[in-house]
């Protein structure tokens, strides 16, 4: 298991070189609301998609057309990637930055394809640019009266 330092991001980018953020977070308002439940980051098909932390392969397949994995982490965190020609198996142990498979070809809204990364703790999905990023901390001072 890997540990992380004081300001250093929980998470590893699955893309390396660190790609671009081709659509955000949005926070459903309840479990079936509109929302968009993980990041999306442009990459190439055949680009090599990699475990952004240390854990357990919960689930390889195929989810609406599109291959995916996921991934249940030390933390509690899930972690889902998609579309995904997968080259790991369930019930397997992985270790951050470990190849996960390469991105497949699947019709995709961003511009030159992309890879869907979902975090997911129980039932309440999570904003994975956090996990992938070290927060910028800002102390407010207090205005003199």
């Amino acid at each position: 298991m890997t540990t992380q330092g004081v300001g250093e991001p929980r998470w590893n980018w699955p893309l390396a070189p660190r790609p671009r953020v081709e659509r955000p977070f949005d926070r459903p308002d309840t479990a079936w609301a509109p929302g968009h439940r993980g990041i999306d980051l442009a990459a190439p098909q055949g680009a090599t998609v990699f475990a952004v932390d240390d854990g357990l392969v919960t689930h390889v397949g195929v989810i609406a057309g599109r291959g995916t994995v996921s991934i249940r982490h030390v933390s509690g965190i899930h972690s889902t990637y998609e579309p995904i020609d997968a080259t790991v198996r369930v019930g397997e142990s992985v270790t951050r930055g470990q190849a996960l498979g390469l991105m497949a070809s699947a019709r995709s809204h961003c511009p030159s394809g992309c890879l869907h990364l979902g975090a997911k703790r129980g039932d309440t999905y999570l904003d994975p640019l956090l996990l992938l990023t070290v927060p910028r901390i800002v102390l407010m001072t207090p205005v003199p009266d």
